[in-house]
């Protein structure tokens, strides 16, 4: 049982920041299934107490549980569910990482479930079509986050291919675009509630990606706070002050340095250069390993 704990947290370690989040989903779902069965055994209501995790529609409940804004894109209502997200997180995560870093998804991840959830309130709250469920409707689910990395990903590499199970190679603009026209159609649905919380994440997606390109990072904000909680529970000791080092040969060093640095950038930007015209699947394994390491960077 040690090791296999040992190996998992090997794994959260040397994963990439999408494993990561997909970890942390997992391990959420696992331990309120726990938690619930333990109170069934108990004769209790198992599931009374998740309330307090999921988004609710209707906005007096929504104040006195201000933090399900957050908690409740972690939450999942069963193993497929949970297991579609995840899949979805899984590969896109890795396009994503291909052209943004991993603060970007760190910060987009909290970004589109913020996005989602407030559009599922506001439309609960406005439209009268939603007026009989708006006491009682809750929201779970990471796929507002999920479609605002998709998106992002589309907006930066319209042209990029992703193979499709039975429609073969598809570029990333048409595969998001039928996403969110799916959505916007099934609004009415049963999953209504689902759908429009979709939409909030596509429009986060949208919304970062076409800042970036003008200069603004619009996840900035969340990735401070992130810091700052982070390291409001992380006591470190403060580092020794470093002796001094006497570096001879300084402006070779400079000249080398920059030098090699500026080769490097310029394989990136001819393997993402390939990567628009051919698609990542025509990449060779040694572009492919570079555009992983310089993701990591």
């Amino acid at each position: 049982m040690g090791s296999f704990i040992t190996d998992l947290k090997n794994n959260y370690e040397r994963g990439s920041v999408s494993l990561k989040f997909i970890y942390i989903n997992i391990g959420i779902f696992v331990l309120t299934s726990l938690v619930g069965v333990v109170f069934v055994l108990f004769n209790l209501n198992g599931w009374d107490w998740m309330k307090w995790l999921e988004l609710p529609a209707w906005l007096p409940q929504f104040a006195v549980q201000p933090w399900s804004l957050l908690t409740y894109m972690f939450l999942h209502a069963n193993v497929l569910h949970l297991l579609f997200n995840m899949l979805w997180l899984y590969s896109f995560g890795q396009l994503f990482l291909l052209f943004f870093s991993a603060r970007h998804f760190r910060g987009l991840y909290f970004l589109g479930g913020i996005g989602g959830g407030l559009l599922y309130m506001l439309a609960f709250n406005v439209f009268p079509y939603f007026e009989t469920y708006v006491y009682g409707a809750t929201l779970v689910g990471a796929s507002a986050s999920v479609l605002a990395i998709v998106v992002a990903t589309a907006v930066r590499s319209p042209e990029y291919r992703v193979n499709m199970l039975f429609f073969g190679q598809v570029r990333l603009k048409y595969l998001a675009l039928v996403m969110v026209l799916t959505d916007m159609l099934f609004v009415t649905s049963g999953n209504g509630g689902g759908h429009i919380a979709h939409l909030g994440g596509a429009l986060a997606g949208w919304w970062f990606a076409a800042g970036l390109n003008k200069g603004t990072d619009v996840t900035k904000w969340i990735n401070k706070v992130l810091d700052l909680c982070s390291g409001g529970v992380k006591l470190k000791r403060t580092p020794k002050k470093p002796k001094m080092k006497v570096n001879y040969g300084g402006r070779a060093n400079d000249y080398e340095y920059n030098a090699r640095k500026k080769e490097r950038d310029d394989e990136i930007d001819r393997i993402l250069d390939k990567v628009k015209q051919s698609g990542y699947s025509n990449l060779t394994t040694e572009e492919k390993k570079r555009l992983f390491d310089a993701s990591k960077r």
